[in-house]
């Protein structure tokens, strides 16, 4: 049982929690910028997964349909708005907000209650035999469902 550290799925966004730990921070106690791409990935991930799509579970399928597939970040804008500190508890809301042919693009906030501090929007591209290709019926269907209007 893994869903307390998957998050939770809430109104079409996937809401997942962070603790902020030593190891986060730089010099002035602050979260290093980097390790908000770190913390959205695993929103990412974890939005998957609770959607049905694991991702390790999807690559063994394909891979013995033929040449396996990867999601990749093919572009990512972010706005950095206020500093985490260590010890603070984080909400990562990951949500879609496009989904086309062989790329899906989601919306990402890093929260500190109603603060929010790291904004981002992530084009992901769907990937096989290192060449774009539309992305699985299935999954499409998956990140369609969860649109917000």
């Amino acid at each position: 049982m893994t869903a307390h550290l998957d998050g939770e799925i809430r109104d079409g966004r996937h809401h997942m929690q962070v603790r902020v730990y030593y190891e986060d921070t730089d010099f002035s106690g602050i979260v290093y910028h980097a390790n908000y791409l770190r913390y959205m990935e695993r929103g990412r991930t974890n939005h998957l997964r609770l959607m049905g799509a694991e991702q390790q579970a999807l690559f063994e399928q394909t891979e013995t349909e033929g040449a396996g597939f990867a999601f990749v970040v093919r572009s990512m804008h972010l706005d950095f708005l206020k500093p985490a500190r260590m010890d603070d508890v984080l909400d990562v809301v990951t949500w879609p907000i496009a989904v086309k042919g062989a790329s899906i693009m989601l919306a990402q906030e890093v929260r500190r209650g109603d603060d929010v501090l790291v904004k981002a929007e992530v084009r992901v591209a769907f990937i096989s035999g290192g060449r774009a290709q539309p992305i699985p019926k299935s999954i499409r269907a998956l990140m369609k469902a969860d649109l917000i209007s």
